[in-house]
């Protein structure tokens, strides 16, 4: 059981505060948001230790010329020193290739656009590492912008203030369950709060820069790691609406929808509208951005409500990727999933991809994308 004050009035919302008699589990990346969050519950009188999630591909990285777990450690140690917490390293790579890796590269495989953020924080960080430390903590704590709040019995996924920021998107596949054990100690804050909070800490990551990407690649491209798993095979880039061969590609899985670099054809702008895997074919267009390419309908299937209960009515903001972007739409439910109509069109419905629904700013869960409109 929990030790912490939820704060579970009913028919009131407020953001869950906690006791200074928990047990606290924080990931530590190595980075200034996580660092602070460290920093900010021994300031409130918390019993934490510090865990360094080992999901590195020692092997392949190595072999593709990129060790970035080195530099992130360094900075996980001097940071423990620093705030003088007990550190733990914890191995996941096994846990994280089959369930991030290996879903990322059989969705490229389908012609998909995987999220693996959306997968290590439901899998790995409030999956295999929730399981691993069992009862001996209350909560677990990260770095991410996001807050919670108890309302009526239920944990809710609330966005952060800063737009920008918010990581609610990649926590939107999160159950009631993984929310209730997580605790978000700078989600209330600005990313300019949490830099100026580093400095007056005075910790080793104050003016390190934010990583970017995939937390398994480090420096590496996306395109490479792509490159070493599926490998190459010509394909033809054949225009949409003439059905002509335009040029050649080395494969469709290092295309996604709505692209435009990377392909170096003559006479463009040239945007991808769709992929062919059994054929190897990426379409293409000039016109993606004609006023009547609408692109605001798509179906969703492999819901997760965070509340564990399906919204009875289907009017949401909706956001289709991390970031300040997010739309009004609606959606007709049926027994194979839902059909979204967003009241904005979008030149990045990307199948694969996860669509998170809100209301107000209350994240209500996730679904996945499996069709959208090409013209």
């Amino acid at each position: 059981m929990l030790k912490g004050n939820f704060g579970l009035e009913v028919g009131k919302i407020k953001r869950l505060r906690y006791t200074k008699n928990m047990k606290i589990a924080l990931l530590l990346s190595g980075g200034v948001d996580s660092s602070v969050a460290l920093a900010r519950l021994i300031e409130d009188g918390c019993e934490v230790t510090a865990f360094y999630l080992k999901i590195w591909l020692e092997d392949e990285l190595a072999h593709l010329g990129s060790c970035p777990w080195q530099e992130d450690l360094s900075y996980v140690r001097a940071t423990c020193q620093k705030l003088n917490v007990p550190l733990e390293i914890i191995s996941l790579q096994k846990e994280y290739w089959n369930e991030v890796v290996a879903y990322t590269i059989a969705q490229i495989k389908a012609g998909l656009t995987p999220n693996p953020d959306v997968m290590c924080n439901q899998c790995i960080k409030f999956g295999a590492f929730m399981r691993a430390i069992g009862d001996d903590y209350d909560a677990i704590a990260t770095g991410h912008y996001a807050q919670t709040v108890g309302e009526n019995g239920l944990v809710k996924l609330k966005r952060a203030p800063d737009p920008i920021k918010d990581q609610t998107y990649f926590l939107a596949h999160l159950s009631q369950a993984q929310l209730r054990r997580a605790w978000f100690p700078i989600g209330h804050l600005h990313k300019k709060q949490v830099r100026e909070l580093a400095y007056a800490y005075d910790l080793p990551t104050k003016d390190r820069k934010d990583s970017q990407g995939i937390c398994f690649l480090g420096k590496l491209k996306f395109s490479e790691f792509v490159r070493h798993h599926v490998g190459t095979n010509s394909g033809n880039f054949i225009e949409y609406e003439t059905g002509k061969i335009v040029g050649r590609h080395e494969g469709f899985w290092f295309f996604t929808i709505g692209q435009r670099q990377g392909m170096r054809l003559a006479g463009g702008p040239w945007y991808v509208v769709a992929k062919q895997p059994q054929t190897n074919t990426v379409y293409v267009s000039r016109n993606y951005h004609a006023s009547d390419k609408v692109r605001k309908t798509f179906r969703v299937t492999n819901f997760n409500w965070i509340s564990g209960i399906a919204p009875q009515d289907g009017q949401f903001l909706i956001k289709l990727r991390h970031g300040p972007g997010i739309v009004s739409g609606s959606m007709q439910f049926d027994d194979q999933g839902g059909t979204v109509t967003l009241q904005e069109r979008d030149q990045g419905i990307a199948p694969g991809q996860f669509a998170v629904f809100y209301h107000d700013d209350i994240c209500l869960g996730s679904a996945v994308i499996a069709q959208g409109d090409v013209t």
